[in-house]
Order: C-alpha cells, then structure tokens, then sequence
C-alpha cells in the first residue's frame, strides 16, 4: 500500500531574504510518516521546510517550499497512492509580486507602511480531490480556533475527504510547536475524540482509523 502524505509548513517568498509562512514543525507529518512505515506502507512525503528528520527504507523524502511545488509534488504522486494524508499546513496566500532584489528602507524615512498584494494559492487538497477515484481513501487536517467542529465538518464536505482530523489551538498543548496533540476524527457518520497524547501516539491513532476504514472503504 502508498500513501502520500504532506507535512510542514510552506514558506511564500517576499524578495530573496523574507518570506510569508507559519508555526507548523512538521512534527505531526513526520510521526505519521513514521507510523505508516512501520506498517508496511510506502510512504512518500510531501515536506516543506522543516527541522525535522526521518530515515526508512519505505520513506522517500519529496522536499518543496512552496504551495505551488507542494501542490505539484503531490500531483505526481496521487494517481498512484491508494490514501492520501494532507497534515501540511499550507499558506492560503503569496505574494502576487516576489522582489528580485531585498527590499530595503527607505533612508527619507517616508515609507511608515508596506502593502503587499496577495493572491490565492492552489487548494492543494480540493483540487487534488477533483481527480480522486472511488477506491483511494483521502484524509485532511482541521487546525481551528473557534467553531471547531462546524468548520471541520463543512471542509470534510467540501473537499470531499473522507475523514478529518480536528484540532483547536484553544486546547493546551495541542497544535504547533508541541510535541503532544488532542483530536477528534471527524466523519460523515460522526465523530471521535482522543485525549491529549504524544504525537507519536497520535499518529498511531490516527493509521489505525486509517486502516480500520479502508477495507469497508475499498471494498
């Protein structure tokens, strides 16, 4: 079995030294990545930058920054991959403009603010989600901070996934920079909530579900 999987941030450059991202670590990616290996799974992994590390036979490594070779990355690789996991944190937006050169103060001093003009990104999972066949099985991540559940719930329904996995930065030790995590799955036919765990335990809750689904899924 394959799976492909994104993880990490995505960083969308301003001018060569500055650039627009987030808080995402990579951490929750790669401790998916690491369980689905030790499953058996071929794992590719869609990564945008990150400090973090994983070595394994069954693991390719696909390194990118932005949305856009994110997006591309994971194209690649999805008609092929019977799930496929999106826990990157991708940045809605970019620069529509990226200077050639550092944009610099000005030394009048009349420059107080700075406008940057921003466009959309590709939705990486919906647009992926458009080509998805009966029998391939397509997860998706939910980071909110209010109206936790209704939000998950409508994005399972409009990216057309078949589970997402919520989580609310209002919930301590949860969400980026924590190597622990608290989710609910959340499904057409309900939803399930975990306590607060390791992200390697995570992880390992999470490809259960994963695998517990898919036979039914496939069948």
């Amino acid at each position: 079995m394959h799976v492909l999987l994104t993880a990490g941030p995505t960083y969308e450059p301003i001018d060569p030294v500055r650039f627009i991202g987030n808080h995402s670590t990579g951490k929750m990616g790669y401790a998916l990545a690491a369980e689905f290996a030790q499953q058996g799974w071929q794992v590719t992994l869609v990564s945008g930058p990150t400090a973090q590390t994983i070595t394994h036979p069954l693991v390719t490594v696909v390194p990118v920054q932005t949305a856009q070779q994110m997006y591309e990355a994971a194209a690649a690789v999805a008609p092929a991959a019977d799930v496929w996991v999106f826990a990157a944190a991708v940045a809605d937006y970019r620069p529509r403009t990226v200077a050639a050169e550092k944009i610099k103060k000005r030394d009048d001093g009349t420059d107080e603010t700075l406008t940057i003009e921003l466009v959309k990104n590709v939705d990486i999972a919906a647009t992926l989600g458009q080509t998805k066949r009966a029998e391939q099985f397509s997860v998706g991540f939910a980071l909110e901070t209010q109206d936790e559940l209704p939000n998950a719930q409508r994005k399972l329904q409009r990216k057309g996934f078949d589970l997402v996995v919520l989580n609310s930065l209002r919930d301590a030790g949860a969400g980026f920079r924590h190597d622990t995590n608290k989710i609910t799955l959340v499904e057409a036919s309900g939803v399930t909530t975990f306590e607060l765990k390791p992200k390697a335990d995570v992880a390992r809750d999470i490809v259960s579900a994963i695998l517990a689904r898919l036979q039914p899924h496939v069948a």
